[in-house]
């Protein structure tokens, strides 16, 4: 009969709890499915006494992450800590340098140290396994490494936190400003400790950086990601891209152009009848395009205990199986270095401005936008105060670079009332 695998884990929050809840119901299943006894040896928090209405008596309890991680009697080392530095990173090398394969949820870990610590456990001919890092319950690492395996893929897109999918959901459904929202969803304890990690749109390119290494081969570049969040998203944005046929989503995109790898995650509009567009609430959705496949669509629970206590516990049962494999889909030392695009593949823009009531204001912004090369697919201008009037733009495909010389130029035309806004229109 096979020897049991041995667990260690660290971190005894949300999903850690979650990965001992499903052991202990689905013990029998889980044998059954790989072939041997999956059994925790010992465990680790910063709290022993917190009641987390499990009972941790059977298990050995470590203080140390570390002092775990290197235990003769585990064989793979389950990181639920969190956090790119201190005691994740340390616990991490140490299961690696000991001989322990590793399970981690730790996007920021591996969108920052991602590729030494390929480098350390493939020189080391251990496993990374990292399924619960990006897009909670949706198998979308599995889906890139091995279902489309026999794809060059494309592009990468995905709506990749679902705090701020909430918010702007939100916001849309019930008329509430971000202001509104944003309190709303942080006492409903949506959000991070350091918000800004959500809806600054951090931890959603912590994990497209990591998709895309997997997509395109290269090594990890958190840094080559253009990053904005959505705090400058307003209900009149939402209202207006609406009722031009958008909804506005914080989207991740990466794609490899003859400009370089392209790497955005910023808010976005999509059209309404779109799977993104469709998309509400906290889900994830990440849609992945490849040569042979064409598009694939997964979508699914970005976050909670369930969903990713499940993706920690596939790659649990991944490792029982003897199932591995290079830690970004290709060997860690011929990973290419990214060279970032130089600027973004050409796309159509959403532009909203309020027009001092003069005669002859709307030319002059037209004839601006036609200086810097943009051309308009459609314009609306609404009813207007006694000051100002509301106009929406939809521009043919244009750069970035255009775009923002307009924006430039229109800052001397004396006809705007505050400032524009402008933001990009992804096809899907």
């Amino acid at each position: 009969m096979s020897q049991p695998l041995r667990l260690g884990i660290a971190g005894l929050g949300t999903v850690g709890i979650g990965v001992l809840r499903i052991l202990r119901q689905h013990a029998a299943l889980l044998e059954a499915r790989t072939g041997r006894r999956l059994e925790i040896t010992a465990v680790s928090a910063r709290d022993k006494s917190k009641d987390r209405g499990i009972s941790l008596a059977s298990y050995a309890w470590e203080a140390d992450p570390v002092a775990l991680a290197q235990r003769d009697d585990i064989d793979v080392f389950v990181e639920l800590i969190g956090g790119e530095e201190g005691p994740a990173k340390d616990a991490v090398e140490a299961a690696l340098s000991k001989g322990k394969d590793v399970v981690t949820a730790n996007k920021a870990l591996l969108a920052i140290h991602g590729q030494a610590l390929a480098e350390k456990a493939e020189a080391d001919g251990r496993a990374l396994r990292y399924e619960a890092a990006v897009a909670g319950g949706i198998p979308v690492i599995k889906a890139l490494t091995e279902g489309l395996a026999g794809n060059a893929v494309t592009r990468v897109m995905g709506v990749m936190n679902g705090s701020c999918n909430y918010i702007l959901t939100r916001m849309e459904t019930a008329g509430l400003s971000y202001d509104e929202v944003f309190a709303e969803a942080d006492a409903l304890g949506y959000l991070e400790a350091d918000p800004q990690l959500d809806v600054g749109g951090i931890d959603a390119a912590h994990k497209l950086a990591i998709l895309s290494s997997l997509a395109f081969g290269t090594k990890v570049d958190f840094a080559g990601i253009t990053l904005e969040g959505i705090d400058r998203v307003s209900i009149d944005d939402i209202r207006a891209a609406a009722d031009m046929g958008y909804k506005i989503k914080l989207l991740g995109v990466a794609q490899q152009t003859a400009r370089g790898l392209e790497q955005r995650m910023q808010p976005c509009l999509v059209p309404a009848t779109s799977p993104l567009g469709q998309l509400d609430g906290g889900t994830n959705m990440v849609v992945l395009e490849g040569d042979a496949v064409g598009q694939i669509v997964l979508r699914g629970p970005g976050a909670g205990e369930g969903p990713t206590a499940s993706a920690v516990l596939s790659d649990i049962c991944d490792l029982a199986r003897g199932f591995s494999g290079p830690v970004f889909g290709l060997p860690a030392t011929t990973l290419e270095t990214s060279q970032p695009a130089t600027a973004a593949l050409p796309a159509s823009y959403y532009l909203r401005m309020s027009l001092h009531d003069k005669p002859g204001a709307l030319a002059k912004i037209a004839t601006v936008l036609g200086e810097a090369g943009v051309s308009i697919d459609r314009m609306r201008q609404y009813g207007h105060d006694d000051t100002a009037a509301p106009v929406l733009i939809v521009t043919h495909k244009t750069t970035p670079a255009a775009i923002a010389d307009a924006l430039a130029a229109m800052q001397d035309t004396a006809v705007l009332s505050g400032d524009p806004v402008a933001l990009r229109i992804e096809d899907v």
